[in-house]
């Protein structure tokens, strides 16, 4: 393990000479005390404090949710490669505060199940908890695996650790954290160290930008940058944060907080807007749906399974057809399946069911079930009850 690099990642490089001085290298360095920490001169109570939380992390056990992006079957990659990355950067709000109030032992138990938190809301959206850095958690999306919807993945994951973390309850304390996400081109593999003590370190902007979008929040909160933003359309709800003066870079970055999920009653159209680009060379498909729709309505029932690999333009052959619909009557029902509800098989069906009843996001039960009744009132027998 690099000290140095360790502690430059605190913001403590100033003791480097010290520890280099002492021969405290990544071996002795999970076992210093306070003692050992004011005899290589951090006199500091505030570095004092803030450096025992980090060497606390580093002797915690690993997460029992540690991600392991890539499946078992599946060997990282091992050489260095450019990648589309998303990063993001989780922070634990207030940590130097708590190192000050708490004994390390009770520090330590709280950085664990912090970093337990993040690490189980991570794996959900299978990205890659690249590093712990005391009370900071890096992980990237798109590497060892790459999604077509990292940059989702990413953004969910954050909102899902800012949720995570305001729930746990450890010694009483009510814990905050704060994520900056940011999307771009970076080199990523093993770079550094040797053996068990290699990294999957990335060398790029992105990472810095993250970092320096998490600084920039306030508690409970997720920056994105316009790389971000730009991939994720209006699958979520914004409130735009304006160019923000970035440390390092020439000038200022647009950047947007994350507030939730919206409601969209389609993905395709959340994600590219509804200015389509002209279609061109799938005369033949539209022809062959146009002669199905012709025959169903005539009283000849139709089933049309448009299949093919991601990116092919399914979504836009579909969109296509409703476009020459417009005219004719006819009513659409709409079912999106996604990844994030795996263990729901009706999902899709309960979207729908609530798009058309009109819920919105604060109904209460009572609310649901009053616009339920009204929506089936007039297919339902009325002597039916809902439950």
């Amino acid at each position: 393990m690099d000290v140095v690099a360790w502690l430059r990642g605190l913001g403590l490089e100033q003791y480097a000479p010290g520890f280099r001085d002492n021969d405290v290298d990544g071996e002795v360095l999970p076992e210093l005390t306070s003692d050992d920490l004011i005899s290589i001169g951090v006199t500091s109570v505030g570095h004092r404090r803030k450096l025992l939380a980090a060497i606390a992390s580093l002797a915690a056990p690993p997460p029992a949710a540690t991600v392991t992006a890539a499946p078992r079957d599946t060997p990282a990659p091992a050489d260095a490669e450019h990648r589309h990355l998303t990063v993001a950067f989780c922070d634990l709000v207030a940590s130097t505060e708590l190192s000050a109030r708490l004994d390390p032992e009770d520090l330590h138990e709280v950085i664990t199940a912090y970093h337990r938190a993040v690490a189980e809301t991570v794996a959900g959206f299978d990205g890659f908890v690249a590093k712990y850095m005391g009370d900071g958690v890096l992980v990237y999306f798109g590497y060892p695996p790459a999604h077509e919807d990292d940059a989702e993945r990413a953004v969910r994951a954050g909102l899902g650790v800012i949720d995570a973390v305001s729930r746990l309850d450890v010694k009483s304390i009510k814990l905050q954290a704060r994520v900056g996400i940011a999307t771009g081109l970076v080199v990523v593999g093993d770079l550094i160290g040797e053996g068990s003590a290699q990294e999957h370190s990335v060398v790029g902007e992105t990472p810095n930008l993250a970092a320096r979008l998490q600084a920039l929040a306030e508690p409970d909160m997720v920056v994105i940058a316009a790389g971000t933003r730009r991939l994720v359309g209006d699958l979520f709800e914004y409130r735009d944060l304006g160019a923000v003066e970035i440390k390092g870079l020439a000038g200022p970055v647009p950047s947007w907080q994350v507030l939730r999920p919206s409601v969209v009653a389609s993905r395709f159209e959340a994600l590219r807007g509804s200015a389509l680009t002209p279609l061109v060379g799938r005369d033949e498909e539209i022809e062959l749906l146009l002669r199905r729709w012709a025959r169903a309505m005539t009283g000849d029932g139709q089933v049309v399974l448009v299949s093919g690999e991601p990116g092919l333009g399914k979504s836009r052959i579909t969109a296509a057809l409703a476009e020459g619909l417009q005219a004719e009557p006819h009513t659409r029902l709409r079912y999106f399946c996604s990844p994030y509800h795996l263990d729901s098989a009706l999902f899709p069906f309960i979207e729908q069911l609530g798009r058309a009843a009109g819920f919105t996001r604060d109904d209460p039960p009572a609310a649901k079930l009053q616009k339920v009744e009204a929506l089936l009132a007039g297919a339902a027998p009325s002597e039916e009850r809902l439950c």
